[in-house]
């Protein structure tokens, strides 16, 4: 059983998370500070460096709960295209949240210490096309360029190619074309 006070930490330390969360969305990273937070989510300093020693932390508690987010959309509990119109709404909704992931992905070093589900995801790619029977599919390649088109893909269309595009409208048509292209590549009935 969870004690009212461990509740009440975690509650106060889910919306420290969320605050930080919308401050990075609508001003960016650099934008970030820990007296932003405090007085955004109306809690003192002394209780914002209990939760968090300094904003590294901070930074990095946003991006587990942005994984927690995604994980959503990896995982096989719903349909592949609400799961692929997941990640394209959470990419354009929380664009500088999402900029945090793919500046670790441009960070030299293992995938793996910054994206954990990723030899989960290469090894579901190589099996879905071994099953389509495609035996010379480079699945970490593939992987790679779907996951780059997911998260850059729709924040370049509705920056500079559709910038008056309902953000239901892109999700629709990333979702359409994401779909088609697992059907063509044979990773996809249908």
């Amino acid at each position: 059983m969870v004690s009212s006070r461990n509740k009440g930490f975690e509650a106060t330390h889910q919306v420290i998370i969320e605050t930080a969360v919308s401050l990075i969305s609508g001003k960016g990273v650099d934008a970030l500070s820990m007296a932003a937070i405090s007085r955004a989510a109306g809690v003192n300093r002394t209780t914002l460096y209990y939760h968090f020693a300094h904003r590294e932390e901070l930074i990095e508690a946003v991006k587990d709960w942005s994984a927690q987010q995604l994980t959503r959309g990896f995982s096989d509990e719903m349909p592949r295209e609400e799961r692929i119109a997941h990640i394209t709404r959470f990419v354009l909704e929380n664009s500088e949240v999402a900029k945090l992931f793919i500046d670790d992905f441009l960070t030299p070093g293992d995938i793996r210490t910054r994206y954990p589900r990723w030899d989960a995801l290469v090894s579901g790619i190589a099996r879905d096309a071994r099953a389509a029977g495609s035996d010379n599919f480079d699945a970490e390649i593939y992987s790679l360029i779907m996951l780059t088109a997911a998260f850059i893909a729709p924040r370049v269309f509705v920056g500079s190619v559709r910038p008056d595009m309902p953000v239901d409208e892109v999700v629709d048509r990333f979702s359409k074309e994401h779909l088609r292209v697992l059907k063509r590549d044979g990773l996809l009935d249908g």
